[in-house]
């Protein structure tokens, strides 16, 4: 078992949170024997000082800045295909997931962003595995729009609407119930936020913050017992407090945000959630939510320059979950799902909407992640090129 989780964390400030991930795995009980840690920086970040904290913690890790993914590339073959992962970009966590793929140690992912924190009483590693490989009764969520508030336990107080969540979906009549989950069937496990919520900048506007954080703020007391949504059902997935089986990267690329011509940004892991969850009610597999819980510390800064990044790709995300929904329902891999939504979007016509074409360069940029996989490992039943034979790993 040692080593079967690599912890991917894109950082270039706050790297020394990973500390307190490392103690409550301690004080909780969990192996850090487990965890292999993945650093994803920059050239002008303290990669030097990311390494010896590893070090000190006596944890197996490894820095990447834009140098030495680079020089990762070329080692590994696929230097073609290193502009499907940005830079300078939070969908950098992308590089994490090829890094895994390489690696077949690695049953399992962990996504952590530097600016949150584990709750001290809850086992921040131990919950989520427990949450893969639950079994059992959970609560189901569905509403009449086919989205679900991953807030929505408390929405009647704090009214949230998390980052990423359609406004023309917004207004929903929620409806819960109970469904069985065989083992097996959990394939991500997201937990939620304290403190800060994650919401996007229009909404942050309106509950009155300059500073990119929000006034409203959630506790542990927003959150009640762990769901999934309903099979047709979509909803936001955020990539700070997030663990995965390893099965499932080839329909979850990170989408390339923000260095493209549109200024299209922070829909990389919202996206990437879309296409998940439309392969798991393909596949009969679910998204776990709820614990563990983190607190997110959000860093102040100009909630117009977030609005900026968002506005290019507000239209888009209104649509792009009626563009998939409905497609690749044959397939019977998730690089078989994935591989039939990177067609819809490459192959459609998007003019009708503003920064359209930005679909088109997602979809060719997602079967190039396909093709990317296949590389890394021939074996692995992904045959590179477009008359590729899917199969899972």
């Amino acid at each position: 078992m040692s080593q079967d989780i690599c912890v991917v964390v894109p950082t270039i400030r706050e790297y020394e949170c990973m500390r307190s991930y490392f103690a409550n795995a301690r004080n909780h009980g969990f192996d850090l024997d487990r965890l292999h840690v993945v650093l994803v920086t920059e050239d002008f970040c303290e990669t030097d000082e990311m390494e010896a904290m590893l070090e000190d913690e006596g944890v197996s890790g490894e820095v990447f800045d834009g140098s030495r993914r680079e020089e990762w590339y070329t080692d590994h073959g696929v230097s073609e295909y290193g502009h499907i992962v940005p830079a300078a970009s939070h969908a950098e966590t992308s590089f994490g997931l090829l890094y895994m793929w390489a690696h077949d140690e690695f049953d399992y992912g962990f996504f952590i962003d530097d600016d949150t924190l584990p709750h001290e009483d809850q086992d921040f590693f131990g919950t989520h595995m427990e949450n893969i490989a639950f079994e059992g009764e959970v609560e189901e969520v569905s509403s009449d729009e086919q989205w679900v508030n991953v807030l929505y336990q408390n929405a009647d107080v704090h009214g949230l609407y998390p980052r990423g969540y359609p406004y023309s979906a917004m207004g929903e009549t929620v409806e819960t119930d109970t469904t069985e989950i065989g083992g097996g069937e959990v394939v991500a496990s997201q937990g939620l936020w304290t403190n800060v919520p994650d919401l996007d900048a229009v909404r942050i506007l309106m509950d009155g913050d300059l500073e990119g954080q929000a006034q409203t703020r959630t506790s542990s007391d927003d959150f009640g017992d762990d769901f999934v949504a309903a099979r047709g059902n979509y909803l936001t997935v955020c990539s700070m407090n997030l663990a995965f089986r390893r099965e499932v990267i080839p329909a979850f690329y990170q989408l390339p945000m923000d260095d493209n011509e549109w200024d299209v940004g922070r829909f990389d892991d919202i996206w990437s959630g879309v296409f998940l969850k439309r392969a798991c009610d393909v596949l009969g597999t679910r998204i776990y939510n709820g614990a563990p819980l983190c607190e997110h510390n959000k860093a102040p800064r100009s909630t117009f320059d977030d609005l900026n990044n968002e506005v290019p790709g507000l239209e888009l995300n209104e649509h792009l979950w009626r563009v998939i929904d409905g497609v690749g329902g044959d397939a019977d891999s998730y690089a078989g799902v994935f591989e039939a939504m990177a067609d819809e979007l490459a192959d459609g016509d998007w003019e009708a909407y503003n920064n359209g074409e930005f679909f088109n360069y997602v979809g060719e940029h997602m079967r190039d992640w396909l093709d990317c996989l296949a590389t890394l490992r021939p074996a692995s039943g992904l045959a590179a090129g477009r008359d590729r034979v899917v199969a899972d790993d």
